[in-house]
């Protein structure tokens, strides 16, 4: 079946960013000037899914203000013929259907998509986590979804990372060494020793409806959240588990320093602010 729905989970309470999540939904956060959850929307919006789901939470009232008119402010910038920030501010609203449903338990990634199930149904979906954001020139989902297609079954994003930061992963044991890869074993956060690969799972899937059922039977697995990784692991021998290794600019937002270091890297190749940036990171880097 066609793919035409994406799924976004986005209902923790981004505590490695208190206090300015206290009051502010992670994903609100600004990449430069634009809010890391319209990046993602958008990215799925490109690769042809402009069926969206924000799997939200009690606290996350302003995503759903963002992807909403504010008819005062439209007006104002009108009136003083700002049609520039005027297009800005209306780009998100016309970015595509976006629809919204609660996580009402912390329960886990497994356990958000599964909340998605009866919006989603019984197509083959995507799912794109708002930590990992990918590069706009490089079309990783549009990759996924063809393969997905072509091959049935669960599409996964794997990356290479160094060895010593394998634990912070999902990893997977796979047969091949090319881009496309056959997964045999999925691990949650292995021990650096345990690890079969330094294949890492990254923030992008295309699923399979039969993932739904699977999730309903999956335990609690590592800290005592219900996993897609164990999902995933437990359909292998009954559907294609694929993984796409992805080999482009891939951009962390869930960790501090590495939220900086995109902040950085993307402001640096604007034509409005690199030249100036680059300039002062110049003066300013030798002086410290």
């Amino acid at each position: 079946m066609p793919i035409r729905k994406a799924v976004i989970p986005a209902a923790g309470l981004g505590t490695r960013f208190l206090p300015a999540t206290k009051a502010v939904p992670k994903e609100m956060l600004p990449v430069v000037d634009t809010p890391a959850i319209q990046l993602v929307v958008e990215e799925a919006v490109a690769a042809g899914l402009s069926d969206v789901l924000l799997v939200s939470g009690r606290t996350k009232r302003a995503l759903e203000d963002h992807f909403d008119r504010v008819i005062e402010l439209e007006l104002a910038l009108e009136a003083k013929g700002d049609t520039e920030r005027l297009k800005r501010v209306q780009e998100s609203t016309h970015l595509g259907d976006v629809h919204y449903v609660r996580q009402g338990d912390p329960k886990g990634l497994g356990h958000a998509i599964l909340v998605a199930a009866a919006h989603v149904g019984n197509e083959p979906f995507a799912v794109l986590l708002g930590d990992d954001l990918i590069d706009a020139r490089d079309p990783l989902l549009q990759q996924m979804i063809a393969v997905q297609q072509e091959r049935g079954g669960n599409v996964v994003a794997l990356m290479e990372v160094p060895h010593e930061q394998i634990s912070m992963y999902g990893c997977a044991a796979v047969q091949g060494d090319g881009d496309i890869v056959d997964i045999t074993a999925l691990v949650e956060k292995p021990p650096v020793d345990e690890a079969p690969s330094d294949l890492a799972i990254i923030g992008r899937y295309v699923l399979s409806p039969t993932i739904f059922d699977v999730l309903r039977e999956t335990p609690p697995g590592r800290g005592g959240e219900i996993q897609i990784t164990d999902a995933m692991a437990a359909m292998i021998g009954r559907e294609p588990l694929t993984g796409v290794v992805f080999r482009g600019r891939r951009y962390d937002t869930g960790d501090r320093l590495d939220y900086l270091k995109t902040v950085i890297k993307l402001a640096s190749e604007r034509d409005d602010l690199g030249p100036q940036l680059l300039d002062w990171l110049r003066e300013w880097l030798p002086a410290q």
